[in-house]
């Protein structure tokens, strides 16, 4: 790992995100940033807003971006951050290990939400915001901005038609969410972003629960799989834009404006992209078969979540305050009714 690093970090000059960024005055204020997603997602994900940022900041700042595991392993991410060899980073809390309370809560923590709208609102409206500037402050970074992505679903060689199915599945997945799941049989995975088509290919893997069909298409991953299961753990990811805190506050305001919009930006585009493509690859797409767990069966999933709810918030005063919030938030909106929430009748 050690040879790789030396590598990887010898290489970063001649990387396709290196060699895009214009050339910049000698007073230009340079960053370094690293997103958890591969290239072919980070065009989506990311890079527009970067871009965006590049061009309206000009000679005043640039920002170098590179994907996943291209710097440092995504694991390592944070610790990268706080020491300053990146100066932000676009990921979940949980992808990227933060020493965190609230780290259990990133990515995909099952049925917390169900819509993307659901992220921002909790955010925005119901204090989850508060809470994770509290946490990160303690650590020397800067939350700079909380957002939706896509739904968790698994994308599978073999079809998963029941619970049963799910038993003994080598599957790619996060942290949080293999600890959840592994209740069901599945056996959670860690590897590289960039390995996981190969290993599926080989069979080291039986599937993927790390993101929606929209991705499965977008990075290759529907091309290794045949089936795609409806049922989901969660219906978004809650991810984030970090940077370090003393580099943070070397910015301009207006600089640090501009940062706060590119990355709301950011996660205003993968509102309506993954939205949209996630209706539209399950009634139009064609390189994977659509499964279903029986909703009986799959409510045993939903009940086992909210016992693993009250497993989370014994853990700490922290992550009893932001349960509460999720059990507030989804009891407002069920008792809203239609369209925030509805059961089959």
């Amino acid at each position: 790992m050690t040879t790789r690093r030396k590598f990887l970090a010898g290489a970063a000059a001649t990387a396709p995100a290196a060699l895009a960024a214009p050339a910049v005055a000698q007073s230009t204020i340079t960053w370094r940033m690293q997103t958890y997603a591969g290239p072919a997602l980070a065009a989506h994900v990311v890079k527009p807003a970067i871009d965006m940022f590049n061009q309206i900041a000009g000679d005043r700042m640039q920002i170098e971006l590179f994907f996943a595991d291209q710097l440092v392993p995504t694991s390592e991410l944070f610790r990268a951050m706080q020491r300053g060899t990146i100066d932000a980073v676009q990921s979940d809390d949980d992808s990227m290990q933060s020493p965190t309370e609230v780290t259990v809560f990133g990515g995909y923590f099952p049925f917390a939400s169900r819509y993307s709208l659901d992220v921002p609102v909790l955010f925005n409206q119901y204090g989850l915001k508060e809470i994770w500037e509290e946490e990160y402050s303690k650590v020397g970074v800067k939350h700079v901005s909380a957002g939706a992505w896509d739904p968790c679903h698994f994308a599978t060689k073999e079809p998963i038609r029941s619970l049963k199915d799910l038993e003994g599945k080598r599957v790619f997945t996060f942290p949080t969410a293999g600890r959840f799941l592994s209740q069901f049989g599945v056996v959670p995975v860690t590897l590289p972003w960039e390995d996981i088509e190969v290993a599926v290919q080989t069979g080291e893997l039986d599937g993927i629960a790390w993101s929606g069909i929209t991705e499965d298409y977008t990075v290759g991953w529907a091309d290794v799989t045949n089936y795609f299961l409806t049922n989901n753990i969660s219906g978004a990811w809650i991810g984030h834009f970090f940077a370090n805190n003393e580099r943070w506050m070397e910015l301009p305001d207006d600089l640090k404006m501009l940062f706060q919009l590119a990355a709301d930006q950011s996660h205003y585009y993968r509102q309506w992209w993954y939205w949209g493509g996630e209706a539209r690859l399950r009634v139009h797409g064609e390189k994977m078969e659509l499964t279903s767990i029986p909703d009986d069966e799959w409510d045993t999933v939903e009940e086992a979540a909210r016992t693993f709810w009250d497993e989370i918030a014994a853990e700490s005063e922290t992550k009893r305050r932001v349960v509460e919030i999720f059990k507030q938030y989804n009891a407002d909106m069920q008792n809203a009714g239609r369209p925030y929430r509805y059961t089959a009748s």
